[in-house]
Formats: structure tokens, sequence, C-alpha cells
């Protein structure tokens, strides 16, 4: 059976249902939490705001449209090589260059929902995933991998989703080690629940924010602020996750979705 064959049973498979279409993105809107940076350490990204044009009023008779004001990371978004200074060489590191075939892939999904539950700082390590994958199997070349800890329940409330005090932002997120296991792996990108794709801690990790660090170095992209993480099997879905085609831009919030076998 060749590639074209393949494609067309596919193509049947979503039409009939036999492949379920599961929305991983939260809603963009003015209520979506958006990362809050010291102020003597770098700009915060302004709150979303969509401002009618018109609504078959004197304005438009016939149609309905806005204008928004938006972050490129704002809301469930996408992190190119460009965002960090570590993959600011990358010629094809903003999302107007990048190679769009690398953003339709497998997923792999390590469920730290229990671990993040107890524990609002836990991290994710390179040993965590290899036991993850002497039960479900190795992550492969070009592939996604998530780390599901149900944090998109938290997003109707920002207080609770920043999850920050005094010393700072509390979340789950990666290790060094952990990212550096991944790309050795040869991934495509690393993807999380939280507002970043880094631990809310991880500022004072070495290096600093790793995730961004060491993913970007390598030419790989970044996912944030998913969701519906708890509706993917650990192995055996597929992720598209493109971000807008912006003029060198360093990310674009995005419609992650994933294509998941029923039965």
């Amino acid at each position: 059976m060749n590639a074209s064959e393949n494609l067309t049973i596919f193509a049947g498979m979503l039409a009939s249902g036999g492949v379920a279409v599961v929305d991983c993105s939260g809603v963009l809107g003015p209520d979506t939490p958006i990362l809050q940076l010291p102020p003597a350490f770098a700009k915060n990204t302004p709150k979303v705001e969509i401002h009618k044009i018109s609504e078959y009023d004197n304005d438009g008779p016939f149609f309905a449209w806005n204008w928004m004001v938006l972050g490129e990371h704002s809301g469930t978004h996408f992190d190119a090589p460009h965002h960090w200074i570590t993959g600011k060489d990358y010629p094809d590191g903003f999302t107007d260059s990048l190679d769009v075939q690398r953003l339709v892939a497998p997923v792999n999904v390590i469920d730290c929902s229990a671990q993040s539950a107890e524990d609002e700082d836990f991290l994710l390590t390179a040993a965590h995933i290899k036991a993850w994958e002497q039960e479900h199997g190795e992550i492969g070349q070009n592939e996604w991998v998530v780390m599901r800890t149900d944090w998109d329940k938290r997003v109707d409330d920002e207080d609770k989703f920043l999850n920050a005090d005094e010393t700072g932002p509390h979340s789950p997120g990666p290790t060094p080690d952990a990212i550096e296991y991944l790309l050795s792996k040869g991934i495509v990108g690393w993807g999380t629940q939280c507002i970043g794709t880094d631990a809310g801690q991880a500022g004072g990790m070495e290096p600093p924010y790793p995730a961004h660090n060491m993913l970007h170095r390598n030419n790989c992209f970044g996912l944030a602020s998913l969701a519906n993480l708890d509706k993917l099997p650990a192995k055996g879905a597929i992720l598209i996750a493109a971000p807008l085609k912006i003029q060198r831009g360093t990310g674009s919030p995005i419609r992650a979705l994933a294509l998941v076998a029923k039965g």
C-alpha cells in the first residue's frame, strides 16, 4: 500500500469519525492569563483586547468582525526558536520561515497530573522520562513531547493559573537533564499546560529556563498553555501545532489539535 492509498484511508477515517479531533487549546480573550514578569526584569505583554468593528449595523450592515490587541505569546501559543537568545541566529527560526513539515507529528503525553496535584513545583527529570518509556515505548525522532499536569483546569482563575507569591511563580515543569535527554532523542518540540514551557521556579536552574534555553538552542519548538491533554493517549495521537505566519514572528497563538483513533 502506497502513501496515497494510506492517506485516502486516513481521510475516510476522519470523515467517518473513526479519528477524533481533540481541541488542545484554551479560549483566547480578555480573561486569558498572561505571563507576568518582574517590572525590573522585562516589559510585559498586554492583556488580550477584542474590539468590535461591526456586527450587522451602520458600521457594516451585512457582516460582523473585530480587531484585536494580541501578544505573540498569549494563551495557548507556540514558541519559535527566535523567541530566545540561544535561537536568534537560525534563519528558519521565525514563524514565517520555519519548516511546516515539522508542525504535524506524533505526540508523546507524559502524565504528571498526580505528582503536580501533590506538588505545584513538581519537576520532571530524565529518569522519569526513561521510566515512562519503559512502560509506553521509546520517544521517536521528530515527535512532540508534552507534559500533562491538568494545569488547564485552573485557567479560569488567573491567580491560580499563574500561582505566584513573594518567591515567584510556582508551576510544574522540566529539569535541564529532562530537556537534554529529549533533545538527544531528536524531538521536534516540547509542550506544557502551564503559562510557559518552563517550571515556575526555572529561573534558578542552571541554565536558567532550560526549556527555553536549550530547546531554541537546538532549533526546536515550544508549546504553552495547552489544554485537554487528559483526552489523549500516552502514545498514538498526532498533534498539529501551527503558528500564524507572522513576519519575523517569535511565536503565535495557536489552535492546537490532536488526532486520536477511536476504539
